[in-house]
């Protein structure tokens, strides 16, 4: 963790709300994994964005899991934190809730985990503050990162 200027991680959390539409589904009713990996990619980037005050790119998206559907009329719930930082790098986790409007019945629809790079103005990677995890939840996922950025190198 880089421990010059570290920031909590409520600056970059990001919450995002979406409705699950019929175009965005396929012909068993049920949103496209490709959809859902465009929100996840959008809101990784907003929460590295607020977390490094530059732009990013995406440099992978090491883990995804889909773990039930969401079906046409159900409200998507995305949530995304940075789980930690490299030098010019932030792990970001992002989690999918699913909620059924007519019953309130939520379940976690996909987690995710994405690596971003900050790009100062000159095109090159920028370094980034650390990251100060706040929940219970965020230090988990802050502590067993070192072994998530291990197994990431070793598929190189």
């Amino acid at each position: 963790m880089n421990t010059n200027n570290s920031v909590s991680s409520n600056v970059s959390r990001t919450i995002q709300t979406r409705l699950v539409l019929p175009p965005d589904t396929n012909h068993m009713g049920t949103i496209f994994g490709g959809v859902i990996l465009s929100y996840i990619d959008e809101i990784a980037a907003i929460t590295a964005m607020k977390h490094s005050r530059n732009v990013v790119v995406t440099a992978s998206i090491d883990q995804v899991t889909f773990l039930s559907p969401a079906k046409v009329g159900d409200i998507l719930t995305l949530e995304a934190i940075v789980a930690s930082t490299g030098r010019t790098s932030m792990e970001i986790f992002v989690k999918v809730e699913n909620e059924n409007y007519e019953t309130g019945e939520k379940t976690t629809t996909t987690t995710s985990f994405l690596t971003m790079v900050a790009k100062g103005k000159d095109g090159k990677p920028t370094p980034v503050p650390g990251v100060i995890p706040e929940t219970d939840a965020e230090k988990m996922l802050f502590e067993s990162a070192s072994e998530r950025k291990k197994k990431r190198l070793e598929k190189r």
